[in-house]
């Protein structure tokens, strides 16, 4: 977002964000609350989640750096917020984006990419969960996690930690725990990944990770 601002408008908006550090599983937004301020994903995983009358909870998405939070002029939040991992962020006030947002095309502009592209990802990630196998849709979310953990990244190798537990995978997929972890140790064995402490992943090659993926 802050590409898109002259030095001005940058200084100008220092003056008005704050850099805030949340710890895994603190609640960034609330769903159905109102909105009062926007933010960039600076470092660390965002769960976005929605929740049933009955009470049960379905993920609905993840956010990275530096994907922007919140949706443009919108009085209350669409979606549940939380820190899958620990999560810094910088926010901005409601009222002070959307006026800026009114005078600056270019910033308009980066805005809409983003809602194009999280778009874009949403209907591939219909594809995965209607039509992929077990298999496919475990790979599709390792792939997903290795290829947007840290933007900055290159190469083949990538090393992470799972930013959600096997039982939120397993919600994310429409799996069980059971299956997520069959699929997982599977690619272990595979040599696809390799696994420590239950969640730290190792994929030497994302090539060969991204052809179990299906697509």
């Amino acid at each position: 977002m802050c590409g898109a601002l002259s030095e001005s408008e940058l200084v100008s908006l220092s003056a008005h964000t704050r850099l805030t550090n949340y710890d895994a599983g603190e609640e960034l937004a609330g769903e159905k609350m109102p909105a009062e301020s926007y933010a960039t994903v600076i470092r660390g995983v965002v769960k976005l989640t929605k929740t049933l009358e009955d009470g049960r909870q379905q993920i609905v998405g993840l956010q990275f750096a530096p994907d922007f939070l919140g949706r443009l002029n919108a009085d209350e939040n669409a979606v549940s917020v939380e820190a899958a991992s620990d999560v810094n962020l910088c926010r901005i006030p409601k009222a002070t984006l959307e006026r800026m947002v009114k005078t600056n095309p270019s910033l308009a502009d980066r805005l809409m990419a983003q809602t194009l592209r999280e778009l874009d990802e949403a209907r591939d990630w219909m594809v995965t969960l209607g039509r992929k196998t077990a298999a496919e849709k475990v790979a599709s979310f390792l792939l997903l996690i290795a290829t947007h953990l840290d933007p900055e990244a290159k190469g083949e190798g990538r090393r992470f930690d799972l930013p959600l537990s096997r039982a939120d995978i397993a919600d994310f997929l429409g799996l069980t725990i059971e299956t997520v972890s069959r699929q997982m140790s599977k690619l272990k064995a595979d040599g696809v990944i390799s696994i420590a402490a239950n969640r730290h992943i190792e994929v030497p090659k994302l090539s060969k990770l991204k052809a179990c993926c299906g697509s």
